[in-house]
């Protein structure tokens, strides 16, 4: 018996009239999408490297495939459009005034990088809608979000996800054929947002904040996703930026990308090319890419602490109506 037409491939997974008949009898019988989309995921054996769900790999095939009027999903129960906003700043908010950091680094207390608290995404977001040029975008997938604090002060914000799908600059710098970037592009992360607030003037702070956040990142990775990362990237617009950060920190700059950017389900020409800014976590990072195995003898306990857990109720004090933002800690006691 001849195997059925290949209708469509989807990450690594050949959709076939089969594979349709099944996806229209759970549509039919499932209440909720997220029901269907868990069955399918335990159906076709879909699971990220920590265990979860492949929910978003998953849903994005659905709705390509109602796109195109191969399947017909259960309603969406969304009311509105996209994720959830953020709920209105109070009007004694709108209005933001913050009293300016500048001098040397030795000037403050410590510098410490670490993850976010959970409770704490809400403030993270909050400060990158209002400060950085690309705002506040979802981030799906694997992902960590930190922030950076300067004796008590909050200096920096950061954010990571997993590494974009298409960068034939970074294909040459690593020698991927096909095959390999796709059993080992989970060891790619890419730094899409670093925020250090407009107040925030202090010379080399920045280089400083990254070399941390690198310092700890695969280990960090490693506990919250179950595997760790070994190659660091990011697009920096060189047009708008020179990207001296990441320069003073020892990343390489490869060249720039042809400017495209992922809208939906297509690649559309930006015209703005970016700069691709890459640093490699492991000694061996290139070798490991390319044979899809880390040395023995890395041990993903060895996590860094998390140090400087300041009293919540002080660490994001600037990001909830409580008081007015940026104000001076409260003395202990």
């Amino acid at each position: 018996m001849q195997p059925a037409a290949q209708l469509l491939r989807y990450r690594n997974r050949d959709i076939r009239e089969e594979d349709l008949c099944f996806l229209r009898g759970e549509a039919q019988r499932a209440d909720s999408r997220i029901e269907l989309l868990r069955k399918v995921c335990d159906a076709w054996g879909w699971r990220q490297r920590n265990g979860e769900p492949s929910l978003v790999a998953c849903r994005d095939l659905l709705l390509r495939l109602e796109q195109r009027g191969l399947i017909r999903l259960p309603a969406s129960r969304r009311t509105g459009q996209g994720r959830r906003e953020l709920p209105a700043l109070p009007h004694e908010l709108v209005a933001l005034a913050w009293t300016e950091l500048h001098g040397s680094l030795r000037d403050f207390g410590p510098l410490t990088v670490r993850p976010i608290e959970p409770e704490e995404r809400a403030g993270w977001r909050l400060f990158m809608r209002r400060y950085h040029s690309l705002g506040d975008k979802p981030m799906v997938g694997e992902h960590l979000l930190y922030a950076a604090f300067l004796g008590q002060e909050l200096v920096a914000l950061l954010g990571w996800t997993g590494a974009a799908l298409h960068v034939p600059l970074r294909e040459r710098f690593v020698g991927w054929d096909e095959r390999l970037k796709q059993r080992n592009l989970h060891l790619v992360a890419n730094n899409t947002r670093f925020l250090v607030p407009p107040w925030v003037r202090i010379p080399h702070l920045a280089s400083k904040v990254l070399a941390l956040n690198l310092r700890r990142l695969s280990a960090d990775w490693q506990v919250r996703w179950n595997h760790p990362v070994v190659l660091a990237e990011t697009f920096v617009d060189l047009a708008r930026f020179r990207g001296t950060c990441y320069r003073a920190a020892n990343w390489t700059l490869l060249g720039q990308t042809a400017g495209r950017s992922k809208r939906g389900n297509a690649y559309l020409h930006t015209g703005s090319p970016k700069g691709l800014f890459v640093y490699e976590l492991h000694r061996a990072a290139r070798g490991r890419l390319l044979e899809g195995a880390l040395p023995a003898h890395h041990d993903a306990r060895r996590t860094p602490q998390l140090a400087h857990r300041l009293p919540r109720d002080r660490a994001w004090r600037a990001c909830w109506p409580a008081r007015p933002p940026f104000a001076a800690p409260a003395p202990d006691g």
